[in-house]
């Protein structure tokens, strides 16, 4: 009779470890709960529940029976004037705070990436907008801003600028523009924190290979520095236009969409829509198709860059 030699399976050593199995889908899916609860419960159901609201005539009042009405709103929002003169005011104010506050960023980024004394310092007092509620910046300049108190008309008249005092969130001429000031100066940090990043993220090497081919200072920015920051670019006022066109506290807090609408976002008409006049059916159709707008137009920008990087 011959003995077969079975192989007795070798003991797990404290060396040699058993690789842990896989975890499975339910155990993933109850690993992501926590995250995704509040997620569906806080953001997603009311987006839902917005987008139904488009679609029906729901008004302010106990009375008042919400039934489906199609595209009622819609075809409300093609011929409401005072909807197309807020979105054009929109795209002026986040087209205008979109591109300044990028070009003010970049070079506050170029500043702060040079080696200069106190360094530190200057970067934690650029983010300082950053830390700062919406609404504190909207009353610290209204203060500034003020027509009797303000410290920019007390300037302006000592250097000789302004004769008399101007009412700057009350001129129909310059509310627009004043706004915009404080759009670009509320947005330039995390747009120069971004940038600076991507400076400091071109390799040095080469900066060197163009100075030693004789390219200036002007020549390394245009053919170097821009051409690696082009991601970045493009990811950052992706992110600022939308951040601005949807913009409501800061200029809610500064004037309320005033003087005689000039001001009036987007966002604050579909604000007035739903909880001055109670027209909450309509003001969702505002939100759903400027949502479809932002979309369309951040959509083209993006495949164009994409294209001309490829």
């Amino acid at each position: 009779m011959t003995a077969t030699d079975v192989r007795p399976p070798r003991a797990a050593g404290p060396g040699r470890r058993r690789r842990p199995a896989p975890a499975g889908r339910r155990e993933i899916l109850l690993l992501m709960l926590p995250a995704l609860v509040p997620v569906l419960v806080f953001s997603v159901g009311p987006l839902l529940y917005g987008v139904f609201l488009a679609f029906t005539d729901a008004e302010a009042g106990f009375n008042h029976e919400t039934e489906l009405n199609g595209l009622a709103n819609f075809g409300q929002l093609l011929t409401d004037d005072d909807f197309w003169s807020s979105f054009r005011i929109g795209m002026i104010w986040a087209v205008s705070v979109t591109v300044l506050q990028f070009v003010a960023s970049l070079g506050l980024a170029l500043l702060l990436n040079q080696n200069l004394r106190f360094r530190g310092l200057a970067r934690v007092l650029s983010v300082v907008p950053w830390a700062m509620p919406p609404v504190v910046i909207g009353l610290m300049w209204r203060l500034v801003y003020h027509p009797n108190a303000g410290i920019l008309n007390a300037t302006l008249q000592d250097v000789g600028l302004i004769g008399q005092n101007i009412d700057w969130l009350n001129d129909f001429s310059i509310a627009l523009p004043a706004i915009i000031v404080v759009g670009v100066w509320t947005g330039m940090p995390q747009t120069t924190v971004v940038l600076l990043a991507g400076l400091q993220s071109v390799p040095k090497e080469l900066h060197e290979a163009a100075q030693m081919d004789g390219a200036g200072v002007w020549r390394r920015f245009w053919s170097v520095t821009l051409p690696q920051l082009r991601p970045v670019i493009v990811a950052i006022t992706s992110l600022d236009f939308v951040w601005n066109i949807n913009q409501f506290g800061l200029v809610y807090v500064l004037t309320q969409g005033g003087p005689g609408g000039q001001t009036r976002l987007p966002m604050l008409f579909a604000y007035e829509e739903a909880f001055r006049y109670g027209f909450f059916g309509y003001a969702a159709m505002l939100g759903v198709a400027f949502a479809i707008v932002v979309l369309a137009v951040l959509g083209i920008y993006l495949w164009r860059q994409m294209r001309e990087a490829s």
